[in-house]
């Protein structure tokens, strides 16, 4: 006989175990619950000591519970460490984006899925216990670098999405103030660079002169600097802004 006890005082993630484990049609598999000093554990039982599926129905069923109940509080985590100095409203959006890259993107939640049955897969086949605290904390690196770099990705989108915003507002101002001397032109934001079209989609050719600029944002000027400051001189009657960003 086979057994691997997992060790939790979390009675969430016990409850949710033994659902899991209620649900498998192995008659093979069983499972026994026991408290002690320190842990609440679960002891699942298999009576074919060799078999392959115990190890891959309780790896599946560890690797749900870790994504569960775990993922956010590790990415919570990440944002508080590397990213302290955002304000709590700044890091909520920036945790939203997050979640929503990790869940709509299919190949990170594979390579996710992965990492974490991978590390449960092995370290099942070769203990009989199972602290998940510890496990998730110090056995899955693989795992919290992908997690790390989802974070990383939604705080550049969250700066980009933000300095846009910014960028759409003053131009908003500085026109509705200012006679207009085109009727209309089109902005195509490119994130790092920008281009302006006429009202026939022509390209217009960006004043890149920094001894007649009225707006750069530093010394080290951009495509952007010049889109704007362009839109300033010809200050058009209608702006319609392009947003090409690729989306994390």
């Amino acid at each position: 006989m086979k057994s691997i006890c997992v060790k939790t005082n979390d009675t969430k993630i016990l409850d949710f175990i033994k659902d899991r484990l209620l649900k498998l049609n192995f008659d093979e598999i069983s499972f026994t619950e026991n408290e002690f000093k320190i842990y609440k554990n679960i002891i699942i039982h298999s009576l074919d000591s060799t078999s392959k599926v115990f190890y891959d129905e309780i790896s599946a069923i560890l690797t749900d519970t870790i994504i569960a109940f775990y993922e956010k509080k590790l990415l919570r985590r990440m944002l508080e460490y590397n990213y302290f100095y955002f304000n709590p409203n700044e890091k909520r959006e920036i945790l939203d984006i997050a979640n929503e890259f990790i869940s709509s993107d299919f190949t990170s939640n594979e390579d996710n899925y992965f990492a974490i049955y991978s590390a449960v897969f092995d370290y099942i086949s070769e203990n009989h216990s199972i602290v998940l605290e510890g496990f998730v904390n110090f056995r899955l690196s693989n795992y919290t670098k992908n997690l790390d770099y989802a974070i990383d990705l939604a705080v550049n989108k969250y700066i980009t999405d933000k300095e846009y915003l910014e960028f759409v507002n003053m131009l908003k101002l500085y026109i509705s103030i200012t006679p207009p001397k085109a009727p209309i032109v089109h902005l195509i934001y490119l994130g790092s660079e920008s281009v302006l079209l006429d009202k026939d989609k022509n390209i217009i050719p960006l004043q890149d002169d920094n001894l007649n600029t009225k707006y750069l944002s530093d010394f080290s000027f951009s495509s952007n600097d010049y889109a704007l400051n362009t839109l300033l001189n010809i200050v058009p009657k209608r702006l319609i802004i392009h947003s090409l960003v690729r989306k994390i």
